[in-house]
């Protein structure tokens, strides 16, 4: 076929079945739960149809049509399995980290920072338009969900309810006015919410009008080195408090993704700034890098 552009496909096919396992866990988790319980999860249904595409049979449809299935190749362009993507994450930082959670050096960052980038196509910084936290390596802890319109309930929340709701708004107040005036993003927002302790910068005191507007649902990079899991969230909340051991907290569908929690409920986790101008970057769980060389991971 003239001017066939075999890596051009492998990458469109990458990203439109990151995009679709990302829109099915996010708009139908019972469904994804449902399917993971009994055995079938969604790296199974992906090796199944790569042995399919193996056999030509699905080749016309492919070319015809929009796919939405991820080709493991082996070649210049690498598209990972969540396994796969965990374990290299794993490796990596455990290179790349000290061996006790401490305050990271400026290289170390820069050399994290190039390492995302490689493997998620993500512009994450330690440090972003001269701001930065007092820790970009250090402990979350397990948060509540958190009230997104007055007379929310927790109830109203569509995944681990046991976790419970705050009795009080997030730092930056409610998401939305009303319920009526709740829309999907600002749903995933509180889904994927970090609260990090903008209380304890040094020029909070005298910048906090324009800090507080930078901050709020700034997106952020959250990397667990223990699991190799990682999850694009926002900044929703403030806290915890220095005397609780933590340096920032995460909602339950972050930790439950990341499985940051030992036995006091805890974690380590590098958590570094999204630079995301356009809003390309989607919220929530990283599953698959889409090539090599820094491609965009997640597209709207």
């Amino acid at each position: 076929m003239a001017g066939f552009n075999k890596k051009l496909l492998k990458n469109k096919l990458a990203q439109q079945y990151y995009l679709a396992h990302q829109r099915f866990v996010q708009r139908h988790p019972h469904a994804h739960v449902f399917l993971k319980d009994r055995g079938v999860p969604p790296e199974k249904l992906r090796e199944k149809a790569r042995r399919l595409l193996s056999t030509g049979a699905l080749t016309g449809a492919l070319l015809l049509s929009a796919p939405q299935l991820a080709h493991n190749t082996r070649g210049s362009v690498a598209v990972l399995s969540p396994y796969e993507l965990s374990q290299e994450l794993k490796e990596k930082l455990s290179a790349l980290l000290p061996a006790t959670v401490e305050a990271l050096t400026k290289n170390q960052e820069k050399e994290l920072s190039k390492f995302f980038r490689s493997v998620f196509g993500i512009d994450a910084q330690a440090e972003l338009d001269g701001n930065r936290l007092n820790h970009s390596y250090g402990y979350i802890g397990a948060e509540q969900h958190l009230p997104r319109y007055p007379g929310d309930t927790i109830s109203q929340h569509d995944a681990i309810q046991e976790s419970g709701i705050t009795p009080g708004r997030g730092a930056w107040g409610y998401f939305a006015p009303s319920k009526n005036e709740m829309k999907e993003d600002l749903v995933e927002k509180e889904k994927y919410y970090v609260a990090v302790q903008t209380m304890y910068l040094a020029d909070w005191n005298t910048r906090m009008l324009q800090l507080r507007d930078w901050y709020k649902y700034r997106k952020v990079l959250v990397v667990n080195p223990k699991s190799g899991k990682a999850v694009v969230a926002v900044i929703a909340d403030a806290g915890p408090a220095i005397w609780t051991g933590k340096q920032f907290g995460g909602s339950p569908e972050v930790m439950d993704y990341l499985e940051s929690k030992d036995g006091r409920q805890k974690g380590p986790v590098v958590l570094f700034f999204v630079n995301d101008p356009d809003n390309k970057v989607s919220l929530g769980p990283l599953e698959y890098n889409v090539e090599r060389g820094g491609a965009p991971l997640a597209q709207k």
